[in-house]
């Protein structure tokens, strides 16, 4: 009733045939508590980085591997000490990770979770957290801030051996008494801006830390480099080194491993460039009357907590002209040679985010009004920009907009999204000389570049579509027309 048993938990079925995924942080370390549901890592697929929650109880005994590494479905990533006679009915479960359907449990804990990946959830209330305990064991402490140090590379505390049965006397300064509160992608900008959160003092509620937080720790640390040259005025005949960036100062290259969402877009990339035959036009446009509506849509009370800027009558425009033309809304059936006509339209909008590129789409974007596009555009580019965005979000795209005047470019040859049939890039809206009724006046003018697979749209529908998007921005006025 007593006995102790040690119960593998292994790196699940991501589904969507994901094979594996790479460990991005530890929120548990050797020696603590886990329950049921608790998250106890973040891992990234090649699709999104999600929450990975824990099927049982007991005590963490080892972390397989480090953050950073990349781990097959079905290998082992923690072992987690599970007591027998704490709950003998629940104790008793598959030694597999939990399934969706569970054993029947006690009316005081959660009673479902919801899918995050195949067989797993999350808890109901993921913002709750367990207490942390104030004193651990010292062995168990050493080795939890020897892991920490190693992971992060950077930490407070000096490298210490990692072996957890060594009986290492008590050294209360190398380990916090607990681990920095901050949500996974505050987690991950700190990591990708080289911050070690024991350092950054929090200002959230509760003492959680935020993305302000973070970048004020980056700010800080850059004070003191900024003001060393001023403060040692020795030899003013060489100021070469100290107008080079500081990532230059002692590393004169940096590789960066390509994996995750990176990695599976870059193979997407050169698998959509080299099997559908790209074709890619362009054309210029005066959007000056479009640009008009966005101001006063800004006015509207229907579109009163909404965002609404160009990128959205760029879209309704697109759809209009995917009416007007239904055939351009297609993919290519390589097995059955077919042309498979979609009669909706999941509308992909590229985003860059810290992970690399991503394409989330609107579903049935085409059955949206004008309001209801814009909340589903404003919600799928601020989930984007939190790292949230969820798989199912970046599948069964039909059609891409990708909006690269928002950095300043004029056009560009888009790639088209594995599995879709044309990508519109947006370039940047400037004022130029037009000649508008007769006359030569500064106008609103932007250049729009449509690629498309030539296996199933032709030279005459692709110039059809873009000739109609264009005719639309230039004249808003046939989003009733036309529709």
């Amino acid at each position: 009733m007593t006995n102790a048993s040690v119960r593998e938990f292994k790196m699940p079925d991501v589904g969507e045939g994901l094979t594996e995924a790479e460990i991005l942080k530890w929120y548990v370390q050797p020696g603590d508590t886990v329950t049921d549901g608790q998250v106890v890592c973040e891992v990234e697929t090649a699709k999104a980085a999600v929450e990975l929650p824990i099927p049982y109880d007991g005590v963490v005994r080892a972390l397989h591997f480090p953050e950073g590494t990349t781990v097959d479905v079905g290998t082992s990533i923690i072992a987690v000490e599970v007591a027998g006679g704490a709950a003998p009915a629940q104790e008793e479960a598959p030694a597999a990770p939990a399934p969706a359907a569970e054993p029947e449990r006690p009316a005081e804990q959660p009673a479902a979770r919801q899918p995050v990946l195949v067989g797993y959830g999350v808890a109901t209330s993921s913002t709750r957290r367990r207490p942390r305990k104030q004193a651990q064991d010292p062995a168990a402490q050493q080795a939890a801030s020897a892991v920490q140090s190693e992971l992060n590379g950077h930490g407070a505390a000096p490298p210490a051996p990692a072996a957890p049965v060594a009986p290492a006397a008590p050294t209360s300064s190398a380990a916090p008494a607990q681990r920095p509160l901050a949500k996974p992608p505050v987690r991950k900008l700190a990591k990708d801006l080289g911050v070690d959160l024991a350092t950054v003092t929090p200002t959230g509620p509760d003492g959680v830390i935020t993305r302000d937080d973070v970048h004020a720790a980056v700010a800080a640390a850059q004070a003191p480099r900024q003001a060393a040259p001023a403060a040692q005025p020795a030899a003013p005949a060489a100021p070469a080194p100290s107008a080079a960036p500081a990532s230059y100062d002692s590393v004169r290259e940096t590789r960066i491993p390509v994996k995750g969402v990176r990695k599976a877009t870059a193979a997407a990339m050169v698998g959509s460039a080299f099997t559908a035959p790209h074709v890619t036009e362009f054309v210029t446009v005066d959007v000056t009357r479009t640009m008009k509506l966005v101001e006063e849509l800004k006015q509207d009370k229907e579109f009163a907590g909404l965002r609404v800027n160009p990128l959205l009558l760029i879209a309704k425009a697109l759809l209009v002209a995917i009416r007007r033309n239904p055939d351009i809304n297609a993919s290519w059936d390589e097995a059955a040679q077919e042309i498979v006509v979609k009669h909706y339209v999941n509308l992909g909008i590229a985003a860059a985010t810290p992970r690399g590129l991503i394409v989330p789409n609107i579903k049935d974007a085409h059955a949206k009004t004008l309001p209801e596009l814009a909340a589903s555009l404003g919600d799928l580019v601020s989930t984007a920009r939190e790292g949230r965005t969820s798989p199912s979000a970046m599948q069964g795209g039909t059609v891409t907009i990708t909006n690269v005047g928002v950095f300043g470019v004029d056009t560009g040859t888009p790639i088209l999204n594995p599995g879709e049939s044309a990508i519109l890039a947006v370039g940047a809206i400037k004022l130029q000389p037009w000649v508008h009724k007769g006359k030569v006046k500064p106008r609103q003018v932007t250049t729009l570049a449509l690629s498309f697979d030539h296996r199933l749209v032709d030279g005459e529908l692709g110039s059809k579509v873009l000739a109609d998007v264009a005719a639309v921005l230039e004249q808003p006025k046939r989003l009733i027309t036309w529709a």
